[in-house]
């Protein structure tokens, strides 16, 4: 449930409503989202997911799982298989966060 609620938030980089709260939202409703209040957020997740990619990648590497998940080597070249994609998660995030705070931020310099 937790990784899916941080999955809808990586969206909210890309979204227009990560920029303009949705009206139907109660007190915030179509005011402005600060960049730092999404970017600060963003980069601490994505430091927090380096960390845990890791932790995982040093486990599975030093081999202190062995047997505790998967019996053969078959299984354990499926869960590393399965698992590969999420790695990509904390770069991706990284970059949008990047790409949110520049688009947002480069409005305020032009009209200064």
């Amino acid at each position: 449930m937790v990784s899916e609620a941080l999955a809808l938030l990586t969206l909210g980089l890309v979204q227009p409503w990560g920029e303009i709260v949705p009206r139907w939202i109660p007190l915030l409703g179509g005011r402005r989202v600060h960049p730092l209040a999404a970017v600060v957020p963003a980069l601490l997740g994505a430091t927090a997911l380096f960390g845990l990619c890791g932790w995982v990648g040093y486990i599975q590497v030093a081999n202190l799982a062995a047997g505790a998940i998967t019996d053969t080597p078959a299984q354990q070249g499926l869960l590393v298989l399965c698992y590969l994609p999420l790695l990509a998660w904390a770069p991706l995030l990284t970059v949008s966060a990047i790409a949110y705070y520049r688009r947002r931020t480069a409005t305020f310099l032009a009209l200064a």
